[in-house]
């Protein structure tokens, strides 16, 4: 390559970086003096956030290894304390997990309720265990993004808004929970302290990684609803099936009720119901509790019992029990012979569309336009599954998720983070925060 190919690749790698720190300059000269104090915290302290970030990596809380996360849970604890939060660890003995941390500063000014959880999928058999940091911008880890970084993102606004003197000027509490990824039982119990912080709060902003866009944040998720269904025939000889005497036998009469699901409830919005497991014959023998089963039948013999399990997840709470009770009618008019019921269990509720999400989404695209990080829309309830923050999201005025770091792989052994939105989504959620806390009456 010659000298002037080499200066004109230069001069054009400098005229970029020129035209982007001139950009990202005039977008934050909106900022006032406070906010760009903020800014300048968060910046200052990058690699301290990231060792953090590989050392929580580093210790394994699988959701069963009850010791990992209660270690995870104590290192969120030492940061939170210094920064003049008061915790308090909660036993999780009582659904069967390791428990969660809660942590709460402040008395006066707007209630913030912020949201993450401890727990990964990654268990001490798994051959994924340690942070990799790939290049400046990448890294790899067990739970990095989902949602170890979603977590630090919370400390390291905490942490910027309290280098700036502002954490007295608003109530935060956060709540990290231990068994997001696998759920004790009983449910109710396990997310009750959340859905008592919640009662308490104002704000509920929750820091999952979200579909992995910076920019989209989560508006609303879509509810979970576990169903089952049970049918019964007479069983017979398959020489008399469709007879006055015997009549349609259990597996027809499932398969008209999903066939009934199919062509009454397919096609509405943010509908889905899917069954994920069948089973039937003579005799069925049914794990409930590990989703497993078998069945015995002869091909000459009319099925007297069928199981299907599926789920259902619904936008909102009204749309729930629509459908739950849709289905309920479709199971109804049973074919000769046959008789059918269904059951449903609840789980975790919708985060439903509202007037408040929306107006938190405004306030953090303009913060996120302002620090120069371009706008942030709303992004499809149908990539959100289930999440915590749908436990709060029906008791604050205001509730947004999708906060924390994005990447990808989340759930594999590819699991890695885009280290540029550690920083990004840090300044982005102190600002919302302040910006609230100033204008709050």
């Amino acid at each position: 390559m010659t000298k002037r190919r080499i200066f004109t690749r230069l001069f054009a790698i400098l005229s970029l970086m020129l035209m982007a720190l001139t950009s990202d300059v005039s977008a934050r000269q909106a900022l006032d003096d406070t906010e760009n104090l903020i800014v300048a915290h968060v910046d200052e302290g990058v690699e301290n956030a990231i060792s953090f970030l590989e050392r929580v990596v580093n210790i394994n809380s699988g959701s069963m290894n009850f010791d990992g996360v209660r270690e995870v849970g104590q290192v969120f604890d030492n940061e939170l304390t210094a920064l003049g939060f008061e915790t308090e660890w909660l036993d999780g003995a009582a659904f069967q997990r390791a428990g969660h941390l809660f942590a709460r500063r402040g008395t006066t000014g707007p209630h913030f309720l912020l949201i993450g959880h401890l727990d990964t999928v990654f268990e001490p058999d798994s051959p994924f265990q340690r942070f990799e940091r790939v290049d400046e911008e990448t890294a790899r880890g067990p739970g990095v993004i989902d949602m170890k970084g979603g977590d630090v993102v919370i400390v390291e606004a905490v942490r910027a808004l309290h280098k700036a003197g502002l954490l007295d000027e608003m109530i935060v509490t956060v709540a990290l929970i231990g068994d997001e990824e696998s759920s004790g039982d009983p449910l109710e119990v396990g997310r009750a302290p959340l859905v008592a912080a919640a009662q308490e709060a104002d704000i509920a902003l929750a820091f999952e990684p979200g579909d992995g866009d910076p920019g989209t944040a989560v508006l609303a998720r879509r509810g979970w609803t576990g169903w089952e269904l049970h049918t019964s025939g007479t069983r017979a000889h398959s020489s008399s099936i469709f007879s006055e005497e015997t009549g349609y036998g259990s597996i027809y009469e499932a398969a008209r009720i999903l066939t009934q699901f199919q062509e009454n409830l397919a096609g509405e919005d943010l509908l889905t119901f899917n069954p994920g497991m069948i089973i039937g014959g003579t005799t069925v023998e049914f794990d409930k509790e590990n989703s497993r089963g078998s069945a015995f039948g002869k091909t000459n013999v009319v099925a007297d019992t069928t199981i299907v399990t599926g789920d259902l997840r619904t936008i909102s709470p009204e749309q729930k029990d629509d459908v739950k009770s849709r289905m309920r009618q479709l199971a109804m008019d049973n074919l000769p012979g046959t008789s059918a019921s269904i059951s449903f269990r609840d789980s975790y509720p919708p985060m439903g569309m509202t007037a408040g999400n929306e107006r938190l989404l405004a306030l953090f695209d303009q913060a996120s336009r302002h620090a120069g990080y371009g706008p942030v829309v709303a992004g499809d309830p149908r990539e959100a599954g289930a999440a915590d923050v749908s436990f709060a999201a029906g008791h604050v005025a205001m509730a947004l998720d999708g906060l924390g770091m994005t990447g990808g792989g989340t759930h594999t052994l590819e699991e890695w983070a885009d280290l540029k939105t550690l920083p990004m989504q840090t300044t982005r959620a102190a600002l919302l925060m302040y910006r609230i806390a100033r204008d709050w009456d």
